[in-house]
């Protein structure tokens, strides 16, 4: 286990400016652990705001993991608890330090800095991956058009509680590594960046299943991942959303790990580690039994597949006969960004959500219009619908279920932060919406809804029931 080193600060801390920033930077950077002791209104040397508003500006602080109001000078705490670093100010190094006396009777250290010039504070780049209501533009026209009513809508997520939904797939950890830009190499025409901090989120067919159980839904999970670190992380992140899920181990890949280097709101670079060969039989056929003898307490199946290998043909073959011998609702997503899916190996679904690269593939058509291409899709696979997702252009409908009609929605965000998972919450919140009788079009709808609230904010974090009702009103 990483040994927790313990680093202690203590002042007045008045008005929190940047230098304090800086400092209380510097000393995060230097152990794992900071506590910082705010100077009581007794010990103060200013008395114009009061020690619970300073106690208050510190607790606010991003670097900050535990801070208290110190009513004893502070060598006296620092005698009695020993942290391993203590850091003041670089102004107090050529002077008498009584606390350096005392951290070399028990091997501490005393350490002096200021913090460093042209950092980026971790409160304002935290805002990125924050979600602000009320930042969707309206589609009144389709709203018009398919007479869709808001307290319908409401209801319909209200009966999303009334779900048992499985979902199957690949699992990724996306990990967000915030970058100060420090300038262009010397010695070569590269970037030069200082890595800052860095935020992990559940993705893939994981992040699918959080949305399904904070939306509602009771959620089976299964999926494949590495044996290290990864596992560990997605597990702890399920479990506390109190999905039951099944991850098997395969020895021979990592966890899929997908980080990008990102510098004022924008991503530098991406960085993927992963294997894409499939899963041995011997996990394939544990999965398939497992759902066998489950499939009679499932009433939507979502595959989510990004073909790194769990959704082998067996699995995809076996659970949509399933699937379909049983009467449930199936949805499926087949990703090809940076590597090579097809959508159209999903045979039999109520739902297919691809882009239009994903069709173009599928089908081998790269001349046709979108129509043409979601006729041929569905005549590929017999998909009742299709949603196909055009990033800034919206979203096509083809309701193959209804004489053959498509329609399109806007994109609804006004604000983009991050494209990533817009299609997961799409496909998970239309799929659940179809589930519980809703038309094709609210179902639209609401995916539409729930895709413009993961855009505009960094990260895979799961989509609650509130903020979808929160923005439907």
């Amino acid at each position: 286990m990483k040994k927790i080193n313990k680093v202690f600060v203590s002042g007045d801390f008045n008005i929190l400016h940047p230098g304090h920033l800086r400092f209380l930077k510097f000393a995060k950077d230097s152990g794992n652990y900071l506590i910082v002791g705010v100077n009581s209104d007794r010990l103060s040397s200013n008395k114009g705001i009061s020690q619970d508003v300073r106690l208050e500006f510190i607790k606010a602080t991003s670097y900050v993991d535990e801070a208290f109001i110190l009513d004893i000078p502070a060598v006296y705490y620092i005698k009695k608890y020993e942290p391993d670093i203590v850091v003041k100010g670089k102004e107090y190094e050529n002077h008498y330090n009584k606390e350096l006396e005392i951290v070399k009777g028990y091997d501490g250290s005393l350490l002096f800095s200021s913090g460093e010039i042209g950092f980026s504070s971790l409160d304002l780049l935290k805002d990125d991956f924050l979600y602000s209501k009320n930042s969707l533009k309206k589609c009144s026209n389709y709203i018009d058009r398919h007479c869709i009513e808001v307290n319908e809508i409401k209801t319909i997520i209200e009966k999303f509680s009334n779900l048992n939904v499985l979902v199957i797939g690949d699992t990724i950890v996306d990990e967000y590594i915030s970058c100060d830009p420090i300038g262009m190499s010397q010695e070569d025409p590269t970037i030069v960046v200082s890595p800052i901090m860095s935020d992990k989120f559940i993705g893939g067919a994981a992040i699918v299943a959080s949305h399904a159980k904070t939306l509602g839904a009771n959620v089976k999970f299964i999926s494949v991942l590495g044996n290290d670190e990864n596992y560990t992380y997605v597990e702890e992140k399920l479990s506390k959303l109190n999905i039951d899920i099944s991850l098997y181990t395969d020895t021979t890949r990592p966890t899929t790990l997908k980080q990008r280097f990102r510098a004022n709101s924008k991503t530098l670079l991406r960085v993927n580690h992963l294997k894409q060969h499939s899963i041995s039989k011997d996990i394939e056929n544990n999965i398939l039994k497992e759902i066998k003898d489950n499939i009679d307490k499932i009433n939507l199946i979502i595959f989510s597949d990004f073909s790194y290998g769990v959704l082998t043909k067996d699995i995809i073959e076996q659970i949509s006969e399933l699937g379909k011998k049983n009467n449930i609702l199936m949805s499926a997503d087949s990703q090809s960004s940076s590597q090579i899916g097809d959508i159209s190996k999903f045979k039999n679904m109520t739902l297919l959500t691809p882009t239009e690269r994903e069709i173009r593939l599928s089908v081998n058509d790269f001349d046709s219009g979108l129509v043409v291409l979601s006729e041929e899709l569905s005549e590929k696979t017999n998909a009742k619908y299709i949603f196909t997702t055009l990033g800034s252009e919206g979203l096509m409908i083809y309701n193959k279920g209804n004489g053959f009609l498509t329609d399109n929605i806007p994109a609804l965000s006004k604000i983009v932060k991050d494209v990533s998972g817009a299609g997961d919450s799409l496909m998970i919140s239309s799929s659940m919406a179809l589930s519980v009788g809703a038309s094709i079009w609210q179902s639209a709808y609401l995916g539409s809804v729930a895709a413009a609230i993961q855009v505009a904010r960094v990260g895979n974090i799961p989509i609650s029931k509130e903020e979808l009702k929160g923005e439907l009103n």
